[in-house]
């Protein structure tokens, strides 16, 4: 019994361990860091403007789901090309993250 338990937590650990170095390794391209650091950033600044009352709750939704769009597109592009993606999907990864920043600043002001 005590080894079936040892066993277990050691299988769950070893999960763990490899989950994590998956996940790290997908957004350790420069141009993913990049993306996923710039939505960081913009959830950021969305959840201060609510805090603040500059950003209702439904616009917080809205941006959002913007985000999670640009995310999903960006987790896409990267499936194509081995976990990396291309400098044209980075510009136009970046375009959209422009607007949502731009909409971001203006429910802010």
């Amino acid at each position: 019994m005590t080894s079936a338990r040892s066993l277990t937590i050691a299988v769950l650990g070893l999960g763990l361990v490899l989950g994590g170095v998956s996940t790290a390794s997908a957004a350790a391209h420069p141009r993913r860091a990049e993306v996923n650091h710039r939505l960081a950033v913009q959830n950021a600044r969305i959840h201060q403007g609510v805090k603040e009352g500059t950003i209702t709750r439904g616009e917080a939704a809205q941006l959002h789901a913007e985000h999670r769009a640009v995310r999903a597109e960006e987790r896409a592009d990267a499936a194509q090309h081995n976990g990396h993606i291309t400098k044209a999907e980075q510009v136009e990864l970046n375009q959209q993250e422009n607007a949502i920043s731009k909409q971001i600043y203006e429910e802010r002001h």
